[in-house]
C-alpha cells in the first residue's frame, strides 16, 4: 500500500513537471514571435512612412532621367507624389533656394551663379550628362573642329559649305541665359565664346524639334536626346572625337557636366527618399545608362565648380 501511494505521488509530480515545461516553452515561443513580428512591422512600414508631395524642377537635361526614375519610385513608395518639371538650371537653383521647389535640378554648380545662396544648398551629384552640337541632317556635316564650331556659333560662318558641308544657310538655335546646358556648351565646346543671336528656346525637347524641322539648323543637346532611330538630328563630333560615353568617361570628349540635385538644407522626407532612389542601384544601373547618362563613379576625371579638371 505504501509502495502504491509513493508510485502515485511520483507519477503526479512527473505529469505536473511536464505541464510546466510545456507552458514555459509556449511562453518563450510567443515572446520571440512577438519580437519578430514587431521587427517585420517596422520594416514593412518603412515604405509607408514615405508620404506626401514634392516638386522637382529645373534642368531639362536631367528631366528625362528624373521622369524615368519616378516610375519606379511610385511603385516603391505609393503614398509619395513627385511632380517633375523643367524650366532650366537657373530656375531650378533659384526656386529651390526660395523654397518653391523641394529639389532643384541643375547642370551647373550653385557656386557658379552669383545670385544663388550656395552655402544654404546641399549638392547631390546624381549623374553625368554629356552634350554636343545637334545639327539638321541637311547641313551635311558630322564633325567640326572646335575652331570651326566657334566660328559657326559666333556667326563668323553663315553657310555650311564654308566648313565642308552643303550649300545651306546656318540657323542657330540657342538656350537662354540661365540654362545649364548653354553654360556647359559655351564653356567647354566654345571655350567661353559668346554665341551670336539666333532662335532661343528654354527646353531641350523644343530645341531638338526645331533643329529636326529647320534645314541647316544647329543647336546643342544632351546625349539622352539623340535617338538612333531618328536621323533628322545629327550629333557632331568635335576635333574628330565622337560624343560617346566611353570618350566622356576617359576625358577625351570635353563637353559634359555633373547633374546636380540641390535641396535647401539636408534632404528629408520624400525629397530624401527620392534622392536616395536616384542614387540607388535601381537607377544607377540600367535606367541611367538606357537614358544616355553616365554614373559619376565611372568617370576617370572630375571637375570642380570652376571647371578645373583633374584625373581621379
Amino acid at each position: 500500500m505504501k509502495k502504491w501511494l509513493a508510485f502515485t505521488a511520483m507519477a503526479i509530480l512527473l505529469i505536473f513537471s511536464a505541464a510546466c515545461g510545456n507552458s514555459n516553452e509556449k511562453t518563450s515561443s510567443s515572446s520571440n514571435s512577438g519580437s519578430e513580428n514587431t521587427k517585420a512591422a517596422k520594416s514593412a512600414s518603412s515604405s509607408e512612412d514615405v508620404s506626401g508631395q514634392i516638386i522637382v524642377g529645373g534642368s531639362t537635361a536631367l528631366q528625362p532621367l528624373a521622369e524615368a526614375a519616378n516610375e519606379g519610385f511610385k511603385q516603391k513608395y505609393p503614398d509619395a507624389q513627385v511632380q517633375i518639371q523643367g524650366g532650366g538650371s537657373g530656375t531650378g537653383l533659384s526656386s529651390v533656394a526660395s523654397g518653391s521647389f523641394n529639389i532643384g535640378m541643375s547642370d551647373i554648380f550653385a557656386e557658379s551663379s552669383a545670385d544663388i545662396p550656395a552655402d544654404q544648398l546641399v549638392d547631390y551629384k546624381v549623374a553625368v550628362v554629356a552634350m554636343t552640337a545637334a545639327v539638321n541632317k541637311d547641313a551635311g556635316v558630322t564633325n567640326l573642329s572646335k575652331e570651326d564650331l566657334i566660328k559657326v556659333f559666333t556667326g563668323k560662318v553663315t553657310n555650311w559649305k564654308d566648313v565642308g558641308g552643303n550649300d545651306v544657310k546656318i540657323t542657330l538655335v540657342n538656350r537662354p541665359d540661365g540654362s545649364g546646358t548653354r553654360a556647359t556648351f559655351d564653356q567647354f565646346a566654345l571655350d567661353g565664346a559668346t554665341p551670336a543671336k539666333g532662335i532661343e528656346q528654354d527646353a531641350s525637347g523644343t530645341v531638338k524639334d526645331i533643329v529636326s524641322k529647320t534645314k541647316g539648323a544647329i543647336g546643342y543637346l544632351a546625349l539622352s536626346y539623340f535617338d538612333d532611330s531618328d536621323k533628322s538630328v545629327v550629333p557632331l563630333s568635335i576635333d574628330g572625337v565622337e560624343a560617346t560615353v566611353e570618350n566622356v568617361e576617359s576625358g577625351k570628349f570635353p563637353v559634359w557636366a555633373y547633374e546636380h540635385m540641390y535641396t535647401k538644407g539636408e534632404a528629408d522626407g520624400v525629397a530624401k527618399a527620392f534622392i536616395d532612389y536616384m542614387l540607388s542601384d535601381d537607377v544607377q544601373g540600367s535606367i541611367l545608362e538606357s537614358q544616355g547618362y553616365i554614373p559619376v563613379k565611372e568617370m576617370q576625371v572630375e571637375r570642380d565648380a570652376s571647371g578645373k579638371e583633374t584625373q581621379k
